[in-house]
């Protein structure tokens, strides 16, 4: 005797009962994107290169440079000082 009751065929539902199995493959794109970014993470974590250190270095000096020349910059002043 099986647990479930009998059902009229005119009353089964359309929609399966039970899930059909599915085919699980090793690397989908969900997967490989969740590696990718593992990699990145990791690349992340070493810290700075020193191509990107020479890089930071010469904005702020460059950028100090522009903040001093427009500190003493003496504009064009009519009385001659």
């Amino acid at each position: 005797m099986s647990k479930k009751p009998p059902v009229p065929a005119q009353n089964q539902s359309p929609y399966p009962i039970e899930e059909p199995p599915h085919d699980h493959a090793p690397d989908n794109e969900t997967v490989a994107i969740v590696r990718e970014m593992a990699a990145a993470k990791q690349r992340r974590a070493a810290g700075p290169n020193a191509r990107q250190l020479g890089i930071g270095a010469a904005v702020g000096v460059g950028s100090a440079a522009i903040v001093a020349g427009l500190l003493y910059w003496r504009g064009n002043r009519k009385d001659g000082k």
